[in-house]
């Protein structure tokens, strides 16, 4: 996609959502209107339904119905909780599914609440099977029971199976919704096959070759099938060194998978060499936004993701764990500067220092831990080379250490016209530096050790740490050496 196109799409849909807002906004200023008449309740009641409903309210479902699901979605996330639900239930209700799959985990909660039992399972009865899934753990059980009896034995053995996979594997990812084939067949006949479809499935850029027990044996392209004549065996024309993946592989495995080598799809084969199913780009897509959101979420110590619209207890909640650590670590740095106390009084501009060194530390390991957590998270580190990239690291930490650290002394020797300051100054920045880039690196590699996402409050753990021991350098060097 050009960066023009882009644009181009991201403009239409913030189009789409102004156009949304302004009905929004004549329906509440007509119902204020309506509401201010003095006439019976009854007849308000009468006159409110012919301004609003036959009018602006017709006009807005209009609007909703023409729109792609994805750009409802958006929509819903951009709108306060009573705008949204009002435009929810302008919503055809054939539609509420695929546009539940569509919106943030957050939003999704807000709008199920608003929804009855037999609603959800209309909306989730709509969806296919990896879809069910993908929604299960957002509905109650009552509805994921009457889903269950309302699928075909089949869809039902293969909701199960896609519920029992860990959100973080292939297993969560993949779809049942593929074409097959035999690998004794002509393309002739796979032709008449593809042809009894209504549609193929979505992103259907090859089809899988199985043998007469179901096992995985290779790819035949689409456009192979175009190409050639009609009476080629299929075993003659497919490729058998193709990615297959496993249902217990991580999803990012995948996802690397895909980009490293273009993939539209890739077949999930059992252990037992069965295919199972599909993963598709689409969705690969959607878990890399998702972990990158995620990602950026835990660096900054949040929770989980937040409806921007949720009311302010639950959005404070959200953000009260790491903040009550950074109060926490805070609390320490400041009786860091405390055991200092005497230091500071006899030179008071080491108070106007101290932030230059913590700040300067704490950025450099934020950088470190960015380039770690990325590297991670594309598997290039591992016990052979991760001694090699802390040394690296190191180095790094210790030439930016002399040169800024340099610059600092420099500038503070010129402030106070002490060599000593300047001396000190430089060598804090050194060696908090360093600091930094052993906890850039320590931090992510221990989280990952741990089982967990090596980003969660990664950002908050480095600036505690680097002021506190920026502190703790810098005045511990200058009562040494100035006192």
């Amino acid at each position: 996609m050009t960066e023009n196109t882009e644009h181009q799409f991201t403009d239409n849909v913030q189009e789409h959502l102004q156009q949304v807002q302004h009905l929004l906004e004549k329906q509440a200023l007509l119902e204020t209107v309506v509401h201010n008449q003095e006439l019976p309740r009854a007849e308000r009641h009468e006159l409110l339904d012919k301004m609003l409903h036959k009018r602006h309210l017709a006009e807005l479902s209009e609007k909703l119905e023409a729109l792609h699901a994805a750009d409802i979605a958006y929509i819903l996330e951009a709108l306060p909780i009573e705008q949204r639900l009002l435009v929810w239930n302008l919503v055809k209700a054939d539609r509420d599914g695929e546009i539940l799959i569509e919106v943030s985990d957050s939003v999704r909660e807000s709008l199920i609440a608003d929804m009855s039992r037999d609603e959800l399972r209309e909306a989730a009865e709509q969806l296919d099977t990896d879809e069910i899934a993908d929604l299960a753990p957002d509905l109650p059980h009552h509805v994921i029971r009457d889903v269950f009896k309302s699928l075909p034995i089949e869809e039902r053995e293969q909701l199960r199976a896609a519920m029992s996979y860990p959100e973080d594997s292939v297993g969560a990812l993949m779809d049942f919704n593929m074409v097959h084939v035999r690998e004794d067949v002509t393309l002739e006949a796979v032709s008449r096959y593809l042809r009894r479809f209504d549609e193929l499935p979505d992103h259907t850029d090859q089809v899988f070759v199985v043998d007469r027990d179901e096992r995985f044996r290779g790819v035949l392209p689409i456009n192979l099938i175009v190409v050639n004549e009609p009476e080629t065996p299929v075993g003659q024309l497919m490729i058998t060194d193709v990615v297959q993946l496993h249902p217990d592989d991580k999803a990012e495995h995948a996802a690397q998978a895909f980009e490293r080598y273009d993939l539209v799809s890739a077949p999930v084969v059992h252990e037992d060499g069965k295919l199972f199913g599909r993963v598709t780009v689409n969705v690969v897509l959607d878990f890399i936004r998702e972990e990158s959101d995620t990602d950026l979420l835990n660096q900054a110590g949040l929770r989980e993701e937040e409806d921007i619209f949720a009311s302010v207890w639950k959005s404070a909640q959200n953000r009260w764990t790491w903040l009550a650590l950074n109060l926490c670590t805070a609390f320490f740095a400041s009786r860091v500067i405390g055991e200092f106390e005497g230091t500071i009084a006899q030179m008071v501009a080491l108070a106007t220092l101290m932030p230059i060194v913590a700040g300067i530390a704490g950025n450099s390991a934020n950088q470190t831990t960015t380039i770690i957590i990325r590297s991670l998270a594309l598997g290039q580190i591992n016990q052979n080379n991760a001694r090699r990239l802390m040394l690296k690291e190191l180095a790094i930490s210790g030439l930016n250490g002399i040169v800024w650290g340099g610059i600092a002394g420099l500038f503070a020797y010129f402030l106070y016209r002490s060599v000593p300051l300047g001396l000190v100054m430089t060598s804090a920045m050194l060696l908090n530096l360093t600091l930094g880039a052993l906890v850039g690196i320590g931090i992510p590699l221990l989280m990952q050790r741990l089982g967990r996402d090596p980003a969660i409050g990664a950002s908050v753990m480095l600036t505690a740490i680097t002021d506190s021991g920026g502190f703790f350098i810098f005045l511990g060097l200058a009562t040494v050496f100035l006192i």
